[in-house]
């Protein structure tokens, strides 16, 4: 059984008494800040030089400063930059200014769990990971209420470090909902294989295949992007709250029925097998690595990867579709444009 942590097994006096800097103003980035200074700590936010994010943390009253200079001032460094330049980060600016005493903190173990970063001797290793993304875990704030988290030491050099990780939680709210122990080698294999094998690659492949099985069948693609992908909200929110029980009791019996027979035909022992592999490439570091180097040259995979999913004809009759509908707000694609711009 995990061992979970709350209210009353975190002391927020410890973070209260620390000096943190946030590397990154993005989506984790502001949440932690505008949470960790709501609740009473010295909050600084490390930004590279020209950032966009540096006014909109500036218009948020924070200070900002370069990565070195707050790094030097911190006593606890977040680091909340994407995971590929992470390490260059640190590297250049962040390693150079640490001393014995001092905590590097992270919200996903990658660098660590890959060995591209390494803490030098004295430096406390830390992480805490809201489960969800930054504007739900400052809403949930904000409300009195809090995101669960996850927490893990690699290093506790100081002797405190389980101590500073649960403070730091209770700092952004995630004791109020609750906190999980883990590793940094547990959290970081299963983030990966979530991702990829369920919450994004599986489900997002097995979207656009169920669209093209039904349009190649001469089904209207209005029809099939509602099958397929408009109700999957439904379903994924009664999963949410009750388990796939309470799915399963709330829809018709054809389709639990359906569900029995004929999900062991889309997801059969080949495709389990094939997820064995994806956990074998994220444990043996065979993903980080592909992705790193892809990423040290440039991206050109990655990059075209991106084209060529966003060309799938689910997109453009999903964007045509959701402008015909109350349901859709006017500004639904303009946000995910902006998203992709901002990150």
């Amino acid at each position: 059984m995990a061992e979970l942590y709350y209210e009353q097994d975190a002391d927020l006096a410890i973070i209260q008494g620390k000096k943190v800097a946030v590397v990154g103003y993005g989506s984790q980035g502001h949440a932690h800040a505008q949470n960790l200074r709501d609740s009473g700590v010295e909050v600084r936010v490390a930004l590279r030089e020209g950032s966009k994010s540096a006014a909109k943390a500036e218009a948020d009253g924070f200070t900002v400063l370069p990565v070195g200079e707050a790094t030097a001032w911190a006593d606890v460094i977040m680091i909340l930059a994407p995971d590929q330049h992470q390490r260059g980060i640190f590297t250049e600016q962040i390693q150079p200014n640490l001393a014995p005493g001092k905590a590097l903190a992270f919200a996903h173990g990658f660098n660590i769990r890959f060995g591209l970063i390494e803490a030098p001797e004295g430096v406390d290793v830390i992480l805490i990971a809201p489960k969800a993304p930054g504007h739900t875990v400052r809403r949930e704030y904000v409300a009195g209420r809090g995101i669960p988290d996850i927490i893990a030491v690699e290093v506790d050099a100081t002797g405190t470090a389980w101590d500073l990780a649960k403070s730091y939680a209770k700092g952004i709210g995630g004791t109020r909902a609750g906190v999980i122990k883990t590793t940094f080698t547990e959290e970081t294999e299963t983030d990966l294989f979530g991702e990829q094998a369920v919450l994004c690659g599986g489900m997002s492949h097995l979207v656009q295949t169920g669209f093209e099985v039904l349009t190649e069948a001469g089904y209207q693609p209005e029809i099939a992007y509602f099958e397929v992908l408009h109700e999957l909200k439904l379903i994924v929110d009664l999963m949410w709250e009750g388990g796939i029980t309470k799915q399963r009791w709330s829809i018709s019996d054809t389709a639990e029925y359906g569900d029995y027979v004929s999900g062991p035909r889309v997801v059969t022992p080949e495709v389990k097998a094939s997820m064995q592999a994806i956990l074998a490439d994220i444990q043996s570091g065979a993903f980080a690595k592909r992705f790193i180097d892809d990423q040290d040259a440039g991206a050109p995979e990655f990059t075209a990867l991106r084209k060529k999913e966003e060309s799938h004809p689910i997109e453009a009759t999903g964007q045509e579709l959701r402008k015909l509908f109350a349901w859709s707000t006017a500004t639904a694609d303009s946000d995910y444009v902006d998203g992709q711009t901002a990150r």
